[in-house]
């Protein structure tokens, strides 16, 4: 180094930059860091500014900003703040393209999925949020588009719109697989028409209304604290709440609490069950990463579990 000049070797400007002399070589043939001179026997020198220009552009570099920008920034014709602005956007764009491709791979790994679940996995987790947004919109419109369609309905299923995050868990990945194929199944649309329409109506069934509201309360009472519970509707813990719920419903109607009430029964609360629509909200609740409530657990799967199992107990 020549100190009344403070001129730089490539060798002084490796050391103090960390760059190999190649590295050097190569920035300064094409230009973006050239010598400020060569020294009498031909080898390049370089001033603090080149000293200076090379260790911003080894931080760019690191950062993983391209060459050609760099050039633009050490030129001046873009500012480290621009540069850094825009970088840190597609940053953010590949760092949730990784954190989709994770929450994928878990999704796979726990559910042992054959090779073409994971490839329609990975392609309907790699739609944009726009076009999983338009892909609902799809089922809504296909769903309720057509004039006698409920406005309520429509709200009711447009206000729970499932919407993917950017870093979803595996069991959400999931789900909103689950969900996308369900969509677009021709026989759902028409149950969940069904089912969107009697429930934005307030339509009740008619057991309820037979049996009153005091007992219909008490019998979502006692299913809700079964399921709390763990407690199987086919196994022996369902038994005694299933029994006692029976003969209530039987002395309420003045029946005999025999195995044809009980299908009876099972039969008039299925009127109202349709276990697709019910996967339909569940997944819906997953995808969305919302809290289970508890009053909108559907109970009518669980009591009719229960009754079916129980067709051969003597009354």
């Amino acid at each position: 180094m020549d100190v009344t000049t403070t001129l730089y070797s490539i060798g002084e400007l490796s050391r103090r930059t960390g760059l190999p002399v190649r590295t050097i070589r190569f920035y300064s043939d094409s230009g973006v860091v050239a010598p400020t001179t060569r020294s009498p026997a031909g080898y390049r020198l370089y001033d603090l500014d080149a000293l200076l220009r090379l260790e911003l552009l080894r931080t760019l570099r690191e950062l993983g900003i391209d060459l050609a920008t760099i050039q633009r920034v050490l030129d001046r014709e873009l500012s480290v703040a621009e540069v850094a602005a825009a970088h840190a956007d597609a940053l953010d764009v590949q760092i949730r393209a990784l954190q989709l491709r994770r929450s994928v791979l878990r999704a796979v790994a726990g559910s042992g999925s054959s090779s073409e679940e994971t490839k329609l996995m990975h392609r309907l987790t790699q739609l944009s949020g726009e076009e999983r947004r338009r892909l609902i919109d799809d089922f809504v419109e296909g769903t309720f588009g057509t004039g006698d369609a409920d406005p309520a309905a429509v709200a009711m299923v447009r206000a729970a719109t499932p919407d993917l995050p950017d870093d979803p868990s595996s069991e959400q990945v999931a789900a909103w697989v689950e969900l996308a194929e369900l969509v677009g199944d021709e026989d759902f649309r028409a149950r969940m028409r069904r089912a969107a329409r009697r429930q934005a109506a307030g339509r009740g069934l008619a057991i309820e209304s037979e049996v009153g509201e005091e007992l219909m309360e008490f019998t979502r009472q006692r299913v809700t604290e079964a399921m709390d519970s763990g407690i199987d509707p086919v196994g022996d813990g369902g038994a005694p709440v299933i029994d006692d719920l029976v003969r209530r419903f039987a002395e309420v109607l003045g029946r005999t609490p025999d195995k044809e009430f009980r299908e009876w029964v099972a039969e008039r609360f299925e009127e109202a069950h349709d276990p697709r629509v019910d996967r339909y909200w569940r997944l819906v609740w997953i995808v969305n990463g919302w809290q289970v409530v508890p009053n909108l657990i559907p109970v009518y799967p669980w009591l009719i579990r229960a009754l079916r199992s129980d067709r051969d107990r003597p009354a």
